[in-house]
């Protein structure tokens, strides 16, 4: 008989992102951006926590939630070889999986005993959607999770430069003022998909209840608008 596993959903995270469109390809790539991480009630355990505070970073085993309907599929296509290839979907970081698991590190920046949520994590660097579930929280160890000799595949392969960033003040403004690096970082990875190419397509980019409109064009982003969601 094949057994079943379950898992409790411990704890959800709260980040400026409102959807999949712009969220960093990987955790800690724009690490300006903020996030906090809410425990579910019967979770919301101090001890729990005990001796958390002595680490800078740690991982979240976490769980795609948008889709867990949609099946896995053998090969799937990376987003950096621009769509032009498959690959084996244990041989990337797609959430399309048997098991929709997936695996952030992130740092650490304070615990809040005092919140009425409480105690709340609050992060840097976060690549979740915004009300994503947790399944675990683990501390980063360095000198067992760091490994300066690893190989990384397909993905020392391709090039990636950082995209110059153009705001005017009056719509940088109207980004909080904690969150406007961390737009900043987002924009610089290009959040279009890798084979978009048109200069005069202005793309919606929903962050911190913002709309922010861009273009792109020869290396640079640029923002149109800002608006209110």
């Amino acid at each position: 008989m094949e057994t079943q596993y379950t898992f409790d959903v411990i704890a959800r995270v709260r980040t400026p992102f409102a959807e999949k469109f712009g969220i960093p390809r990987q955790s800690g790539l724009a690490a300006e951006v903020s996030g906090e991480i809410l425990f579910e009630e019967a979770f919301r355990s101090p001890e729990a926590l005990r001796g958390l505070e002595g680490f800078s970073h740690i991982w979240l085993l976490w769980c795609f939630s948008q889709h867990t309907e949609n099946g896995w599929h053998p090969t799937v296509r990376p987003p950096r070889l621009e769509g032009s290839s498959r690959l084996g979907v244990f041989a990337t970081r797609s959430p399309f999986r048997p098991n929709p698991i997936g695996l952030s590190l992130v740092r650490l920046d304070d615990i809040d005993y005092q919140a009425a949520e409480g105690p709340i994590l609050r992060i840097s660097g976060p690549d979740l959607l915004d009300g994503t579930p947790l399944f675990d929280i683990k501390p980063y160890i360095p000198y067992t999770d760091c490994r300066p000799e690893a190989r990384s595949g397909f993905v020392t392969e391709y090039e990636w430069t950082a995209l110059a960033v153009e705001i005017p003040p009056e719509l940088l403004a109207k980004i909080p003022a904690d969150q406007q690096a961390g737009l900043c970082e987002v924009l610089s990875q290009d959040p279009r998909p890798a084979y978009h190419n048109d200069p005069e397509r202005v793309y919606g980019l929903s962050f911190a209840g913002r709309n922010v409109r861009f273009t792109v064009q020869d290396g640079i982003v640029r923002v149109r608008e800002v608006d209110f969601l």
